[in-house]
């Protein structure tokens, strides 16, 4: 369960983050260069300004999760802040400011930024940071990605040793799934 100050860390940590009332006072408003990424209201959610593809895993993810619309466009979803753990806070907020922020700054930022393990997604802190990078080079972000691989595909990726495919393998069977049969 977070908290609105955690989210407050995890959003003004990123470059250019301010943070602003929400119209009527009623909660907050996180911006860079004056476009929303992350909101909060009085009824203790929080939408984030979200591309459709990783909302839709929000989406699955939750299922107290919504869309968020502007007129007939889904923007985001909309969540009640304490569903989400701090490494789901961390990943989240992070994925609506790169996709808020200006290209330079995102790409700066994205290139600049380590991947640590425990802050991608929701991937398990205990597969270690060269794990984390590779699944990150690869686009594998989710315990849902790395259900979608098969075990020898996930051990050939050049730094996820017998440890970190353990560890995945675990996880997944916590929350009822495997790797893709061969």
């Amino acid at each position: 369960m977070t908290t609105l100050a955690q989210l407050r860390r995890t959003a003004l940590a990123l470059p250019e983050a301010v943070e602003q009332p929400a119209a009527g006072g009623t909660g907050v408003v996180f911006r860079v260069r004056d476009r929303w990424f992350a909101r909060t209201g009085a009824d203790g959610e929080l939408d984030l300004h979200l591309a459709e593809a990783e909302a839709r895993q929000v989406l699955d993810a939750h299922p107290t999760a919504r869309t968020v619309s502007r007129g007939t466009a889904a923007i985001g979803v909309r969540i009640p802040l304490g569903d989400l753990d701090g490494q789901q806070l961390n990943h989240w907020v992070r994925r609506a400011w790169l996709g808020r922020a200006p290209k330079a700054l995102a790409a700066a930022q994205s290139a600049a930024a380590p991947v640590t393990a425990g802050e991608l997604g929701d991937l398990p802190r205990g597969i270690g940071n060269p794990a984390t990078r590779a699944l990150a080079a690869a686009g594998i972000t989710t315990l849902d990605g790395v259900a979608g691989l098969r075990r020898a595909e996930l051990a050939a990726q050049h730094g996820v040793g017998p440890k970190a495919v353990r560890v995945l393998e675990e996880a997944l069977a916590a929350t009822g799934r495997a790797f893709r049969a061969a």
